[in-house]
């Protein structure tokens, strides 16, 4: 295999895992010890530091850690990183939050604060490996590796914890991240247009005000501010449901193993599946057609929980829904990293791709940390399953802004690609 797409999965990996281990994961370790549901809905603001990256991506396109800096720019920012949440991971792994909710919370606010910024480098660093005829390749071995670190966050790390402890899992999972620094050693970096600024001081102007400026200037002040808007919708039902889906999981009544062992698996199978898909929709309808055909699936596939949340507790019905759900996942996961990385300049690569990533997370991760007090207000008016069906229904109509965004952009003003 081509040694830049096992770079690239394993970066994939590395930057899946501190994530999902904050976003997902944590919120099962709190359910289990049953935490108030909106409490565990508020931990989604602690990845609000994905959302708000941009503000510190300049640093990326700018500087190398001094330390490292043998090794490359982006190479310099990724293994620091990745070295800090090691770090986090061990200090959050002998935190019990019941004694201390406020450590708790702010070891894990760490853990995603220096994933956000490992993010950054990741992204820059597989944007300038390759030309964009090769990005849907190398977007879909960062998938891969994402998926794959989903499956070990939260499938391996749910089994694991039902026969051991959360701090053994935890610990395990620093283990896990030093794949990344091991992935790092086989393929050099390519160098960027921006380390010609490296030297140069850092302020607003060049670090926010270029990057934002070239990009209106490529697409224009219009098209710009639609492409915002398509970026911030896009993916709105999915992250404001992916905090709270484990502990609805178990609310319903399904033990970790069940989670572990049967929806985890399933999940990641199907989703590899569709983000290979996603692949092969790019090449033959184009990004446009296919964020489209992504869209419809997500919300449809979203409604599905609906119906599982007035049912009977069915471990088949579970699994066949999150198939069908991880794989329009893996499509949209593909299609999107594709989009997103077509808009990007070379000559500000970290920076445009952070500010895109951001925009597209940022509505989400706000409305998520509602997720909690929305099921109980819910739950108070239509009871405790219907509450949750009726929060499904809502996280579904969320597709419908992008829906319509990218069908004016698509017949308006894109060129499909």
């Amino acid at each position: 295999m081509n040694k830049k797409l096992i770079t690239i999965s394993l970066l994939g990996f590395t930057s899946g895992l501190p994530y999902m281990l904050v976003f997902v994961t944590l919120g099962t370790w709190l359910a289990v010890l049953d935490l108030d549901i909106a409490t565990i809905g508020f931990f989604a603001w602690i990845v609000l530091t994905y959302s708000l990256k941009f503000l510190w991506s300049p640093l990326v396109d700018n500087f190398s850690v001094p330390f490292f800096k043998s090794y490359g720019n982006r190479k310099s920012w990724i293994i620091c990183m990745q070295i800090l949440i090691i770090f986090f991971l061990l200090l959050i792994s002998i935190t019990n939050p019941l004694e201390n909710i406020r450590l708790f919370a702010l070891f894990a606010f760490f853990i995603a604060f220096f994933g956000s910024i490992q993010d950054i480098a990741i992204d820059a660093f597989r944007i300038e490996l390759a030309n964009i005829d090769e990005q849907g390749n190398l977007a879909a071995s960062y998938q891969f590796g994402y998926r794959i670190a989903i499956l070990v966050a939260t499938s391996g790390g749910l089994i694991l914890a039902s026969s051991t402890s959360w701090s053994f899992v935890y610990q395990l999972m620093a283990i896990l991240m030093l794949l990344g620094i091991a992935g790092l050693t086989l393929t050099e970096e390519n160098k960027n247009l921006a380390l010609k600024k490296e030297f140069s001081p850092l302020n607003l102007r060049a670090s926010l005000w270029n990057p934002l400026k070239d990009f209106f200037n490529r697409f224009g002040f219009f098209v710009a501010l639609l492409l915002l808007s398509i970026i911030s919708t896009y993916r709105l039902t999915d992250i404001m449901t992916g905090q709270i889906i484990n502990p609805f999981y178990i609310q319903m009544g399904f033990t970790l193993e069940e989670i572990g062992f049967v929806v985890k698996t399933i999940a990641l199978a199907t989703s590899i599946f569709g983000f290979f898909i996603g692949g092969k929709l790019i090449k033959s309808i184009g990004v446009n057609n296919s964020l489209l055909i992504g869209a419809f699936l997500v919300m449809i596939t979203n409604l599905f929980f609906a119906y599982i949340a007035i049912s009977d507790k069915s471990l088949i019905l579970l699994s066949s829904v999150v198939a069908l759900d991880s794989m329009a996942a893996g499509i949209v996961g593909t299609v999107n990293i594709t989009f997103l990385t077509s808009l990007v300049s070379k000559e500000y690569t970290a920076v445009q791709y952070a500010l895109f990533t951001s925009f597209m997370m940022l509505p989400g991760k706000i409305l998520a940390g509602f997720s909690g007090v929305l099921i109980n207000v819910l739950g108070g008016i239509y009871g405790e399953g219907y509450g949750w069906m009726s929060f499904f229904i809502f996280t579904s109509t969320l597709t419908i802004p992008s829906i319509l965004l990218i069908w004016f952009y698509k017949n308006k003003y894109a060129h499909d690609y």
